[in-house]
């Protein structure tokens, strides 16, 4: 389970400094591709993974009954994703249909989850993108996901813009994208991605002063002493 301190250390990272980190221990493919942010001042998205996913819609299958009562595995797993968790859909890269709507988020917001992440679209977003909820898609796109979709299981891995999702994997979101970071390594991540946003932003103040980043990005020995220094003068 993600620690507090963790998480709330995630939310003050950016996406991009954690595929460095994750690059340093061999992980490469983090980064989900074709998604955005649709609701761009939603606060900043960081949370354990629960899972959805979709094969494709046949006809004698999907019919709009399909909604009623219990058992349907969209509707179980709005119900179902623990507050704090993001609910990542695995629409096959397929956004065509919709794989939920602007009910579906709301009901997500209010029982307190992080966000959601789908590689498929989103209808009604006019009013998804009102929410203060932060709410990932591959498209805007207004039919139903019964027209292409079929949703068959939750909590199982999955791959979602061409990245491979495990229940608990947290997932950090931010205005450029989202990244998944396996469970195990969540907390060793947020440390090093905190120094590491420590020391770029120091980076960037000397940069805006006129300095060469020869030497200094990267940092060579006196950079690195230079910049321990100025570490230890601000205590």
């Amino acid at each position: 389970m993600l620690s507090s301190y963790s998480r709330e250390t995630l939310k003050k990272v950016s996406t991009a400094t954690l595929t460095t980190v994750l690059f340093k221990r061999g992980l490469r493919n983090v980064f989900i591709q074709g998604v955005f942010l649709l609701n761009r001042n939603a606060p900043r998205m960081v949370g354990e993974s629960y899972t959805l996913r979709y094969i494709p819609a046949r006809e004698d299958v999907d019919q709009l009954g399909a909604f009623e009562g219990r058992g349907h595995p969209q509707r179980e797993a709005i119900e179902a994703c623990p507050p704090g968790h993001v609910l990542v859909m695995d629409a096959r890269r397929d956004a065509s249909a919709a794989t939920g709507g602007d009910i579906l988020m709301t009901r997500l917001m209010v029982r307190g989850a992080a966000g959601i992440v789908t590689d498929g679209g989103l209808r009604d977003t006019p009013t998804i993108e009102k929410l203060d909820f932060p709410v990932y898609c591959a498209a805007r796109s207004a039919p139903l996901n019964l027209v292409r979709h079929h949703a068959i299981d939750a909590q199982v891995p999955i791959g979602c813009g061409g990245v491979a999702v495990y229940p608990a994997d947290v997932l950090v979101g931010d205005g450029e994208g989202v990244v998944v970071i396996p469970a195990k390594l969540a907390d060793e991540v947020a440390q090093e991605a905190a120094s590491q946003t420590e020391f770029e932003d120091w980076v960037e103040a000397k940069v805006k002063e006129g300095r060469s980043i020869f030497g200094l990005y990267p940092p060579n020995a006196e950079t690195k002493a230079e910049f321990e220094a100025w570490k230890k003068g601000r205590k």
